[in-house]
């Protein structure tokens, strides 16, 4: 029996925000909440990935109350321009403001990292006041791989990162990651007492609606998508990490070989700007805005391929959560990775796509091609994500799962 607990979640993103790690944080404190558990969540502004405050917000403190959960929005620094350094500047100025507000009664301390420097000055608070509440952490993203993993992993400022990485980790009552290879790299690299380490995937975070139909003529037409182009549609951030000048080769290759195959980019993110500009001319390339949700699932399942893209040697650092909506969505995946990382170990245990190494354009198209216009073969494919997505990673369980951690973490097991 799972005792009623109260928790206090320190995060840097929440709803309305639609990528990233807000789904995932919204979900959690939603479905604690409804399982009768007192939540309360500080964090930011929504303003991720235009690195932009939403209008209407930007208050120096906004309460609120989202599905029985108590929100507290602090105002924080948030650079146009998200550098490594202005990134850092920002996860402390967030955690400045948490740290020195008051904090409501609660059993156990949740934060998110990302922000790492953010939940490694929540811990210090706690120790330095000598609390004795379980602290846990959340890890999405391995912030030490990611900075080797996109080539700026050498110099004082990576090894202080990895220093915080570890020292928080390491200090830490429970680290929850969402993936077995993240489990495998902090015990074995970082130090983590394995007793420690709990893994709870990420779940598909739009809603089951699997009786709705949708209009894909009609959708593809308010699109401006032809019933005859081949569509290759990424979602999601556009940041380093994704390295999608990279796409952009393959776009220009698909102008002189298979014109009927558009590249669409919805969402936004730090490098929107700069791949607008470097795709200017190509008429196979198109960049939509980010969608309502309803109007964002309708344009997945009409695409005709769904496109993961990751910077060359990008392999440890994160498992890109775009890959749960794709799978929802029932269309095929063709992912432009390291064929040993995370995410290519995600598709081949969906058996939801083809994977193809980073920085190979020609190959990238010729997969493309190859599943956008066999339907048969495509349609397999989507299926067998969708499948996946069910039996894997499914909302109620998950949140099942971390009810049961934070109960031990509660009751000092």
């Amino acid at each position: 029996m799972v005792r009623p607990m109260r928790l206090l979640i320190l995060a840097s993103n929440f709803w309305p925000e639609a990528t990233g790690t807000a789904p995932y944080t919204t979900g959690l404190a939603a479905g604690l909440r409804a399982r009768g558990h007192g939540v309360e969540v500080l964090t930011t502004h929504p303003h991720y990935p235009a690195w932009r405050v939403q209008p209407g917000y930007g208050q120096w403190t906004r309460r609120e109350l989202i599905t029985g959960v108590r929100v507290t929005r602090q105002r924080h620094y948030v650079p146009r321009d998200p550098s490594h350094v202005r990134r850092a500047i920002s996860e402390i100025s967030l955690g400045l403001r948490q740290n020195f507000g008051a904090w409501r009664a609660h059993d156990i301390t949740l934060t998110v990292s990302p922000a790492l420097l953010t939940s490694a000055l929540a811990r210090l608070r706690t120790l330095l006041m000598r609390d004795q509440r379980p602290f846990v952490i959340w890890v999405q993203d391995l912030y030490s791989a990611g900075m080797a993993e996109t080539g700026r992993g050498s110099g004082a400022g990576a090894r202080l990162v990895g220093s915080v990485e570890r020292w928080v980790l390491r200090r830490s009552d429970v680290v929850v990651v969402i993936h077995d290879r993240f489990a495998r790299r902090i015990i074995e690299n970082m130090g983590v007492d394995a007793e420690r380490v709990r893994v709870v995937r990420n779940w598909s975070h739009i809603q089951d609606d699997e009786d709705e139909t949708v209009d894909v003529l009609h959708t593809r037409a308010r699109l401006g998508w032809s019933p005859d182009e081949t569509i290759v549609l990424h979602a999601g951030n556009m940041g380093v990490k994704q390295g999608l000048h990279l796409a952009l080769d393959a776009a220009r290759l698909a102008e002189a070989q298979s014109p009927e195959v558009r590249f669409v980019f919805l969402g936004n993110g730090s490098q929107r700007r700069a791949l607008m500009e470097q795709s200017s001319g190509l008429t196979s390339v198109s960049f939509l805005e980010t969608l309502p949700e309803a109007e964002f699932t309708a344009a997945l399942r009409a695409a005709d391929v769904l496109l993961v893209h990751e910077l060359p040697g990008v392999s440890e650092m994160s498992v890109p959560s775009k890959l749960t909506s794709y799978f929802h969505a029932g269309r095929p995946v063709v992912a432009a990775t390291d064929p040993d990382g995370i995410t290519a170990d995600e598709i081949r245990a969906a058996e939801g796509g083809e994977i193809v190494e980073s920085g190979d354009a020609q190959g990238l198209l010729r997969a493309i091609v190859r599943v956008g216009t066999d339907k048969r073969y495509g349609d397999a494919l989507g299926e067998r994500g969708q499948s996946f997505r069910r039996k894997v990673l499914g909302e109620a369980n998950a949140i099942d799962t971390f009810e049961k951690i934070l109960d031990s973490a509660k009751r000092g097991r």
